[in-house]
């Protein structure tokens, strides 16, 4: 991504506000783990990128900060007809956008056709900017949303009525999401008679608490206050993202006052954090899953008894003891026990190298086997030591004659290369968008199995699928969660990945910080917090 302003005074911004304490009372400095892959959060999927534009932005109905309760954003109030199949959006009046820092101003408030536009470019082809950044739209198409929308349309400037081809149980949830970020199409006119679309996902406008000023890659992002915020201004006058990728430089920083919150503590330095007075350790149970997931489209893991002999080959419980360190719990489900409809009556597979060999043999699995082992390049709650847990099971495999090949790449580049399939088995993992099941078990549904899509085990299941597809059209809570404990059961059965882990989330905060809360969701959100 291009830097907005010359590097060289970016580079002094960041000296001066990283060199020491933060530089007033007002600015609150956030030690993030890595860079925003752009600023349109329709094209991304890691609460990297979501982090870094949520400050800028609104969707129509958000989650109330710390909470998966559903309130009103952009759209003041709606309304969903009888059959589930119409939503009306009452929006809201006098809410202003931002100015870029490329010279666009506004000259009108946020109105329906910004609504329409923000949903377009991601459902219609013809969209002028549906292509724009590489024009993938990954929630978008794996929440199902080109097949379920019949229709978005303005009824006047406040009010847009979504029609949907069947009723959809989560939909307000989903709506919820940062695939559901409004944009303006002003700011996108201009840009276009410009001939520079690609600013709009580069230089960030919206209606959000903080306003863009400036992005140096791999070093910081820096936002102002908007005054004209339709919530009221922030307590925040300022606010910084220095980002630091690794976890021991983030926690000398926070000691430092360098940084007043940081994300993803290591395991190892928490008694450390517990006992500084100038910190507050906040924590509490994930709603997240880290995965290793097998590629059944490729030998010999097509094979569910191989799937089942693999989950069996691997101690779980001593990577839950020596990478988690406390902070986990191991996991036999996709969805945590945080959730409703957890089926507790299913039976993970135990540790049992002995019969995970005679399957092997029985599956015609020749030995030494060859396979790829991918791990994630970056640190996440769900999962604090990716390679230590790759290099675990590689020993543990490698006492039945399987030989693994650690394989990962940059972050960008090894999510774009799983969901494509490339691998043989690799590990992900996943924190909840909004309170729903439904958020979870997408990840092995038939449309996340394309090419591209977020199935990384490419998995599909025609048992699995048909219950995934009713409990989407049901309200009802009793019948729904029977059949995701239903899905529970089949995914365990079929084995397509081995399920590691849910953990304890863990956020550091210096004592000056009020009013922080944990999301459920994994999220940052800066807009309501305060310094003492």
């Amino acid at each position: 991504m291009k830097s907005v302003l010359k590097t060289g005074v970016l580079a002094l911004f960041a000296a001066a506000m990283l060199g020491g304490t933060a530089a007033s009372a007002k600015t609150l400095v956030y030690c993030s783990e890595g860079s925003p892959e752009n600023f349109t959060p329709a094209l991304n999927t890691t609460g990297t990128s979501f982090d870094a534009a949520r400050p800028v932005y609104n969707q129509l109905v958000e989650f109330e900060r710390g909470t998966t309760t559903v309130v009103g954003g952009l759209a003041e109030k709606w309304a969903v007809s009888e059959d589930g199949k119409t939503i009306t959006f009452n929006l809201r009046k006098g809410v202003k956008f931002h100015s870029g820092v490329n010279g666009f101003k506004p000259t009108r408030d946020f109105n329906a056709d910004d609504v329409l536009w923000s949903f377009n470019r991601q459902w219609k082809d013809d969209h002028p900017y549906h292509k724009t950044s590489g024009g993938k739209y990954d929630y978008f198409d794996d929440m199902d949303m080109p097949k379920l929308l019949e229709s978005i349309e303005k009824k006047d400037d406040y009010t847009v009525v979504m029609k949907l081809k069947e009723a959809n149980a989560p939909i307000m949830a989903n709506l919820a999401m940062d695939f559901g970020t409004i944009h303006s199409a002003e700011y996108a006119d201009m840009l276009q008679k410009a001939g520079k679309l690609e600013q709009l996902d580069q230089i960030p406008v919206g209606t959000g608490p903080f306003q863009f000023v400036a992005y140096q890659k791999d070093a910081v992002i820096r936002y102002k206050a908007f005054d004209a915020y339709w919530g009221g201004k922030s307590k925040i006058d300022d606010l910084v993202f220095a980002i630091t990728p690794d976890p021991t430089a983030r926690l000398a920083k926070l000691k430092k006052n360098e940084c007043q919150v940081m994300i993803a503590p290591r395991p190892a330095d928490l008694e450390e954090i517990k006992k500084d007075a100038n910190l507050q350790l906040l924590n509490q149970p994930g709603l997240n899953i880290a995965y290793w997931a097998f590629n059944t489209q490729k030998a010999p893991f097509d094979k569910k008894e191989v799937r089942q002999a693999f989950n069996m080959a691997i101690d779980k419980a001593a990577i839950i003891r020596d990478v988690y360190q406390g902070a986990g719990q191991a996991a036999k489900n996709l969805i945590p026990p945080t959730i409703w409809s957890y089926n507790d009556s299913v039976k993970d597979y135990p540790f049992d190298p002995a019969k995970a060999k005679a399957m092997l043999e029985a599956a015609g699995v020749k030995t030494p086997l060859e396979i790829d082992l991918w791990w994630m390049p970056v640190q996440r709650p769900y999962n604090p030591n990716a390679k230590r847990i790759a290099e675990m099971m590689q020993s543990d495999l490698a006492k039945l004659g399987i030989n693994a090949k650690l394989v990962s790449y940059e972050w960008g580049e090894y999510r774009k290369r799983m969901q494509q399939g490339e691998h043989l088995t690799g590990q992900l993992g996943w924190t909840g968008d909004n309170g729903d099941p439904d958020n979870f078990f997408f990840l092995r549904g038939c449309t996340g199995a394309r090419p591209g899509g977020q199935n990384l085990t490419k998995w599909c299941n025609k048992e699995f699928e048909d219950r995934l597809t009713k409990a989407r059209g049901i309200s009802d809570v009793k019948e729904r969660t029977k059949l995701y404990e239903e899905m529970q059961a089949i995914m365990k059965e079929e084995a397509p990945d081995m399920t590691i882990a849910h953990s304890v989330v863990y956020e550091p905060v210096r004592k000056e910080v009020k009013g922080w809360k944990i999301s459920p969701f994994g999220r940052h959100e800066f807009y309501g917090v305060e310094l003492n």
